[in-house]
């Protein structure tokens, strides 16, 4: 009689393959669980600012684009491919690209002309002042 050792690892290893297969198999109906890119996105906030970070890897500059229009922050860009060269044979492909486009309504008025962008190493910065409210002038009417 011949002993196998058992190994625990190399059995989740042979369960997730067996997953991915099935979800692969799903792509090919349409299905797509591995193409949207979404950038991750962290806002903050003291009292004069919103700050706004995204992980945003592999996107050239010139293929972002950021709006702010009616207290609406949007993101949007585009992840490309890189040509694919023929003669290699792909055991794993996880990267993803495509186009994306983040949206978030912000709870207090922004001052347009005071937004600081900054993209450097993947890393997009966006500061946006917060616009001082300004008190309303309330004019009493006499009555006659």
């Amino acid at each position: 009689m011949t002993l196998i050792k058992f190994e625990p690892l190399r059995e989740l290893e042979n369960v997730h393959d067996r997953i991915q297969r099935y979800f692969d198999e799903f792509a090919n109906f349409g299905f797509s669980f591995t193409e949207n890119f979404n950038p991750r996105i962290d806002i903050s906030e003291d009292d004069k600012t919103y700050s706004v970070v995204a992980d945003i890897p592999g996107v050239k500059k010139d293929n972002l684009k950021i709006t702010l229009q009616d207290n609406i922050l949007t993101v949007e860009g585009e992840k490309k491919k890189e040509e694919e060269k023929s003669g290699k044979n792909y055991y794993r492909a996880e990267r993803v690209y495509g186009n994306f486009k983040r949206s978030f309504t912000l709870p207090v008025q922004i001052d347009s002309d005071k937004v600081d962008a900054k993209f450097e190493d993947g890393t997009l910065k966006i500061v946006l002042q917060k616009l001082v409210p300004q008190p309303k002038n309330e004019k009493i009417i006499e009555l006659k």
